[in-house]
């Protein structure tokens, strides 16, 4: 009786964080308006159930193989390509994310600390790069 408990309790938990992961995935697409911008920059405005589905199963198959433990094996220089451009795209994601909620500047004003701001962005893109450093490298 207390194992099934403990597989539902379980199960709840995988499912309510799989609702949070999959609702900050929507709300990211929504709040930078990625699929309609990508359909502005290559003007296709007709191909907007493609977007749809290419999220979709892209989203499912990845997710597919992340449960099944697929590991793909590249040469050591690709996987550093790979590590800095994927490292960029965080970052940069981040900073978009950022700057459209416009957290860093209310947070600033409202503690009071408007002058250290460049040192906020500082903190945070050290702190990024060390910590990406310290799991690709050491861990």
């Amino acid at each position: 009786m207390i194992a099934f408990g403990g597989m539902l309790l379980s199960g709840f938990i995988g499912l309510a964080g799989g609702i949070a992961v999959g609702s900050g995935m929507v709300a990211f697409l929504v709040v930078l308006d990625i699929i309609p911008r990508l359909m502005q920059v290559s003007k296709s405005f007709t191909s907007i159930r493609r977007y749809e589905e290419a999220v979709v199963i892209g989203s499912l198959l990845f997710t597919i193989l992340d449960f099944e433990g697929v590991i793909f094996a590249f040469p050591r220089i690709m996987t550093g390509i790979f590590g800095l451009f994927a490292g960029c795209f965080v970052g940069m994601l981040a900073a978009a994310l950022t700057e459209v909620i416009n957290v860093l500047p209310i947070l600033a004003k409202r503690v009071g600390l408007d002058s250290y701001m460049i040192w906020f962005l500082l903190a945070m893109i050290l702190g990024k790069v060390c910590g990406s450093l310290l799991e690709w490298l050491v861990f």
